[in-house]
Parts: structure tokens; C-alpha cells; sequence
């Protein structure tokens, strides 16, 4: 299913220790940003802006599970500056099962895919970054730079719809990582596992940032004519420069809309989701957002306000220091109007939307925008109807 507006996306669990590591003290910063004004260069775990060109974070500092931290220093012999820049790898990750389960009471899905697993597009912002800790590598470049895919994820998924027990319900795809990340184009898992689903009759709701999506808009129009996808664009921003800032190996904001407006085109259910709303750096945007949406033929929105769980506080900290530092103080001085007095707090039914007198006024906003432009009028759930268990995978067939 969509995320109505008042949902985000949905950060999966990991087999990984369940242990909540302690909170830092709401001023500590994640890394050190001892500038050297010489050579105007970071260090500790801070990185050189050449070095992260087109890069979100500013700095990689270690995971929070690791037994010990590590710093970049100078040593005297000027040997910082030989340091690589930051190159994209991907490993292979080897999951014995792709589909993920939820029983979270505030999130409209209780089973999602993850394809990959950190997320080139490189936002500052994303949720899903400590995520990353879970495998030893840092939250910030290496969650942006460091990837891991999974190729075996279509056959995975065509054995666990096979199993004899499997129920259908809508599969969430794109709440964690974005599945149509560069990367995609070379490995084609999204395309794969869509021919999985297009082949069972399973109904599938698809988040993204990414035009690559059009990629697959001939499989996205047949599953569409028998009502089994939705898909979901976000819009962050209007601003190309800002979005660059934001979002650095995302698509820019206008092939975002060309990719909405050629979806509806196509007859495949299109929803906009602005998110996240940061204050003071892209709230001005809301009503100007619904409006070129709706323009290009999309039928709902939804939104998300910033969320900054665990690591991701102090990332988006660095990251407004680096490039907006005369709003610092502001930016989060309504952050914390929002959420209570701190930085971020995971309450179910307030953790996407917020609280207090700026989230109310954020809320009746978009809300107004949506009602005077007709979005979110009508609801298309998916359907069950057509599924049919995928033979094969080592599924033993039935005599009769």
C-alpha cells in the first residue's frame, strides 16, 4: 500500500543485536570538525569536500557497534591529501529470506523488499542510515558509498510466494533504500523481482526518487490494467540547486515530474509524497509542490516531516553547518517545537507528523493545498484477486 500523509517509509529490522545504544547529549556532534584554516580541510572524521565530491554526509564516523572509533589525522606528513576519494563498491548480500515483516502500529504495511542495502542518492537526511552500523561501517559516506545488493532477491521471493502457508497482502517496496538507486540500472534486481510479482498476481506499492522507474513502465502498465501497483515519486523540492544540496545522486526535481507525469500518462496509479519537510529549509515549497504535481496528472500526496533517529541528528547537523550555517540555531529550534523539546522522538502516531503548534500549522497547510486541488479524493486499494502461487524454486508440485 501507499503511505497515507501521515506515514513515512519504513525502516526494516535487522537480524542484527536489538540492543538500543545509549543517546549522545543533545550538543554532541557525530564527528570532529577540527578545520584547518591553511589548508581548509577537515579532519578527525570529517572528510575533505574533494574527496566526497557529490556526497551527502560530511563526515564517516565509526558505527556505533564497533569496539573502536578511528580518526583521520595528519601526521606532520602532509600524506591526508594521497587519501582516494570516495568510489562506489557493492558486495554481494546473501539473505536467505527478501521479504521483510512489520508489525508496527502506525505503518500501513506489514511485509516489504529491500533490494539493496545502503543507497547511493546520498540525502542527508534518510532514516535509514544507521542502518548501515548493523554492518560495521559507518552511517555517513560509507552508507552512500559502500552498498550491498541482492541478486538472488527475485528467487528468494518466488520460493516464499510459493510456500504453502504465504497469505498475499500488498508488498512495500522502496521504504528503506531506494530500489531504483544507479546502481539498478547494472543489476536489474527491480526489474526482476517485478517480473516475479507481474507473473504471481501480487500486488506491489513502489516508493521512489528515481526516473529510472520509467525503465519498467511497460511491466508497471500491465500490472496497473489488472489493479496491482502503485507507485509513489518524492518531491522534496522545486529547487534544483537545493535538491543537489539535498539529494546529490538523486534525480533532479524536474525528471522526477516528467517521470510522474509519464506514469499517470500510462494509466499506473501516482502519488507524490513530500518528504521530508524540513523547517525553515523547503516548508515555504508545500503548496507550490502540490501544485505542479497536480499539474502533471497526479491523483494523491502525502508527506513526512524530518525525522533524525540515532546517527542521522548529527549528520544533518554537519550537513547544515556545511551549507546553510546561519540557519543552524533556527532549523533546530522548530525541530524541537515539533518533537517535545528534542531532537527527534519515535512516538507511534507522531514520529512522521509531529507535534505542537508548527506541525499543526504544517499539517493544515498541506492539508488545505490537497483539498482545494482535489487531491486524495479517492482511494484504490489493491487487489489480492489474481494471485497465484509461482511454481517451482524447489517447491515440490501437487499430483492433482
Amino acid at each position: 500500500m501507499f503511505l497515507p500523509a501521515r506515514y513515512s517509509f519504513f525502516m526494516s529490522p535487522s537480524a542484527a543485536p536489538r540492543r538500543r545504544p545509549p543517546e549522545p547529549p543533545q550538543a554532541a556532534p557525530a564527528g570532529k570538525f577540527a578545520s584547518d584554516p591553511a589548508r581548509d580541510e577537515c579532519l578527525g572524521t570529517g572528510v575533505d569536500q574533494l574527496r566526497r565530491r557529490g556526497r551527502g554526509a560530511q563526515s564517516n564516523a565509526t558505527g556505533r557497534y564497533e569496539p573502536q572509533a578511528r580518526e583521520g589525522f595528519d601526521d606532520g606528513w602532509e600524506s591526508i591529501e594521497d587519501l582516494p576519494v570516495f568510489q562506489t563498491t557493492v558486495a554481494l548480500d546473501t539473505a536467505r529470506k527478501v521479504i521483510t515483516r512489520n508489525d508496527s502500529p502506525d505503518i500501513p504495511f506489514d511485509r516489504s523488499i529491500n533490494p539493496y542495502r545502503g543507497c547511493e542518492h546520498g540525502c542527508i537526511y534518510c532514516f535509514a542510515r544507521p542502518t548501515h552500523a548493523y554492518m560495521g561501517l559507518s552511517p555517513g559516506l560509507d552508507f552512500e558509498s559502500k552498498l550491498f545488493a541482492k541478486p538472488d532477491a527475485p528467487e528468494l521471493l518466488e520460493r516464499e510466494l510459493s510456500a504453502p502457508n504465504y497469505s498475499p497482502r500488498t508488498i512495500a517496496i522502496g521504504t528503506n533504500t531506494d530500489p531504483y538507486q544507479p546502481i539498478e540500472k547494472r543489476y536489474e534486481i527491480m526489474r526482476r523481482i517485478l517480473g516475479v510479482l507481474e507473473r504471481a498476481g501480487h500486488p506491489v506499492g513502489i516508493v521512489t526518487k528515481s526516473a529510472l522507474i520509467l525503465r519498467d513502465i511497460d511491466i508497471l502498465a500491465r500490472m496497473a490494467q489488472r489493479n496491482l501497483v502503485k507507485v509513489a515519486l518524492s518531491v522534496t523540492t522545486l529547487d534544483a540547486k537545493l535538491a543537489r544540496i539535498m539529494e546529490p545522486r538523486a534525480s533532479a526535481p524536474a525528471r522526477r515530474l516528467a517521470a510522474l507525469e509519464a506514469l499517470a500518462k500510462a494509466g499506473i496509479p501516482t502519488r507524490a509524497m513530500v518528504a521530508p519537510i524540513v523547517p525553515a529549509i523547503n516548508d515555504a515549497e508545500i503548496e507550490r509542490i502540490l501544485d505542479t504535481v497536480t499539474a502533471v496528472g497526479v491523483g494523491g500526496a502525502g508527506y513526512v516531516l524530518l525525522r533524525l533517529p540515532l546517527e542521522v541528528r548529527d549528520l544533518f547537523r554537519e550537513w547544515l553547518r556545511a551549507n546553510f550555517p546561519d540557519r543552524e540555531k533556527h532549523v533546530f529550534t522548530l525541530i524541537r517545537q515539533m518533537r517535545g523539546g528534542k531532537d527527534y522522538d519515535a512516538k507511534w502516531g507522531e514520529r512522521m507528523t509531529g507535534n505542537g503548534p508548527y506541525a499543526w500549522m504544517i499539517r493544515r497547510r498541506f492539508e488545505a493545498a490537497c483539498a482545494r486541488l482535489g487531491l486524495n479524493q479517492r482511494r484504490a486499494d489493491l487487489t489480492t484477486e489474481h494471485f497465484r502461487p509461482p511454481h517451482g524454486s524447489g517447491q515440490q508440485l501437487s499430483l492433482f
